[in-house]
């Protein structure tokens, strides 16, 4: 981008071929809720819901996306991103979550990933991002065992009609949040509290992403991957104590091991297992052949850090580090570098992207025009660091996309948060590349700091 400031010079060079990208997902940046045949989702439901998001806001219009997106491609261009994830709104192309495809939502998307590879972007798809089909929701949702079903139908439509023109796929983005905001906390959709269904979900979403993995094979080339989207915590004890060395250990498997062993390597934690029997019948629900289902074969594993976690003794959790504007995020930017090399350590080598990781900012308009978000570049320029530590140690990692390309609808939180490298004036949808933004370019420029 023409104007962009080179960035402070730490002589950190990546990989060639290392690829820089930023995310969003569909249903904080789409709008057109109600268009071309989209059907309602939990998302929509649940913000509409008097005291659920702060503001009573909601993603109608959103970043209004689904009408500006030729020009948010070529923002992307602009920037110099090489890779952009974003996700397919389960219905916008599946209107009641089964049955009828809806051409028009499935024709937005095709337009989405040609318009992206005619500008030299290459598209990262995630097939689920919270938004399920509220009829789905209504019949159980991921309580249904049927849901996972449903879910590697819709995974088939969307390989069958975008193929090797996506030549990355995730399944499911975040499965934990969904268990823990969505059914232990009820702050996200569908907004429950209930302990014991919430690990009863955390199993089917795990084999909705097996299943949806073999769903997928018979469209796809054989370059072409497939693997999920985990948002991963490392742990450590608060103290020197033994009781803390324990409870972390446990606290790791909730956070990390729940979904990281089954799916790579084919069984579930059995210290998990255990504790989770005392409130859940979740091992009830684990039928023969569901472990060979999730841990189908991927090729790829997409990892979004955001902050540790510190374990007492007790198994409660305490702050160490400096938080941002999201109360729960502390920021630590060697955990980038702990997760990364633990990943290889635990599991292999397999390939590794990181499809999140961000900070929200009091991002405001100056007088000039500009947005002089310096703590986002600070941020993101250790956690980079942090990341060219863990590739020079070994770890596989080939790409890093940044959360988020645009501010947008930051669920629970409304419009009040803001992640974006690029500021969204909600009233006139005007976009402005913060000095983040500019900043990033320079660092794609010289694929280095």
């Amino acid at each position: 981008m023409p104007g962009h400031p080179s960035p402070t010079s730490m002589g950190l060079q990546f990989p060639e071929g290392f690829i820089w990208g930023a995310a969003t997902s569909a249903y904080q940046i789409e709008g057109a809720a109600a268009i071309d045949g989209r059907g309602p989702s939990v998302w929509d439901t649940f913000a509409k819901t008097p005291g659920r998001v702060r503001n009573g806001e909601h993603g109608d219009v959103a970043a209004d996306h689904y009408h500006r997106w030729s020009t948010d491609l070529d923002l992307i261009k602009e920037l110099g991103l090489r890779s952009y994830r974003f996700s397919i709104a389960w219905p916008r192309v599946v209107p009641g979550g089964s049955g009828p495809v809806n051409r028009k939502g499935l024709d937005f998307y095709r337009r989405l990933v040609d318009g992206l590879r005619e500008r030299g972007v290459t598209p990262m798809v995630t097939l689920y991002h919270w938004d399920t089909p509220q009829e789905l929701q209504d019949a159980g949702g991921w309580e249904n065992r049927d849901t996972a079903y449903r879910f590697a139908e819709y995974a088939a439509v969307l390989a069958e009609a975008l193929g090797d023109a996506v030549p990355n796929w995730l399944t499911l983005n975040e499965p934990k949040t969904i268990v823990q905001n969505g059914y232990l906390y009820g702050s996200h959709a569908p907004g429950k509290q209930d302990q014991a269904a919430a690990y009863v979900v955390a199993h089917h979403q795990l084999l909705a992403h097996g299943l949806a993995v073999q769903a997928m094979r018979p469209h796809l080339g054989p370059q072409t991957r497939i693997g999920p989207a985990l948002n991963l915590h490392p742990c450590y004890p608060a103290d020197d104590t033994p009781e803390a060395q324990q409870a972390t250990v446990l606290f790791d498997g909730y956070e990390n091991r729940l979904y990281l062993d089954p799916i790579l390597k084919g069984h579930y934690p059995q210290d998990v297992l255990a504790d989770v029997a005392r409130f859940s019948p979740m091992s009830e629900h684990i039928r023969d052949g569901d472990l060979e289902v999730i841990s189908s074969p991927v090729e790829l594993l997409a990892v979004q850090y955001y902050c540790p976690i510190y374990v007492t003794g007790a198994g409660e959790t305490v702050r160490k580090h400096p938080t941002s504007e999201a109360f729960w995020q502390q920021i630590y930017p060697e955990g980038m570098y702990d997760i990364l090399t633990r990943i290889k350590k635990d599991y292999g080598d397999i390939a590794l992207t990181i499809t999140e990781n961000g900070l929200p900012c009091p991002d405001v308009m100056g007088a000039d025009g500009t947005v002089q978000d310096t703590g986002r570049i600070a941020f993101l320029r250790d956690h980079f660091a942090a990341t060219h530590r863990a590739i020079t140690d070994g770890v596989n990692l080939e790409s890093y996309h940044v959360w988020s390309l645009m501010d947008n609808f930051e669920w629970q939180e409304g419009y009040d948060e803001r992640w974006g490298l690029i500021y969204v004036d909600y009233a006139s949808q005007q976009r402005t590349p913060k000095a983040s933004a500019r900043w990033y370019s320079g660092v794609i420029d010289a694929n280095g700091l």
